[in-house]
């Protein structure tokens, strides 16, 4: 798996959960991925399924995960998401 995400397709599947997702407590979620954002809109979150993706300014983000294999699961989740 490569060591970088195309911010494109992580902000394309942002808006889709945000646009199709259910509402939750802090924002929506969809195909079992949770989409939110900070009071400025700066910052994004999506997590699921033991991950969490935070895509900052400037499209920096940090990716937390125990586990490789959930890592990439949830990366291909999103991929999905957008095609």
């Amino acid at each position: 798996m490569k060591n970088e995400l195309n911010p494109t397709k992580i902000l394309q599947a942002f808006e889709i959960i945000m646009e199709k997702g259910s509402p939750t407590e802090i924002g929506r979620i969809y195909e079992g991925v949770e989409a939110f954002s900070d009071y400025d809109g700066y910052n994004v979150y999506m997590r699921g399924n033991g991950v969490e993706l935070q895509v900052g300014f400037h499209n920096t983000y940090h990716l937390d995960y125990e586990q490789e294999h959930l890592r990439d699961s949830f990366l291909k989740k999103l991929d999905a998401l957008v095609e």
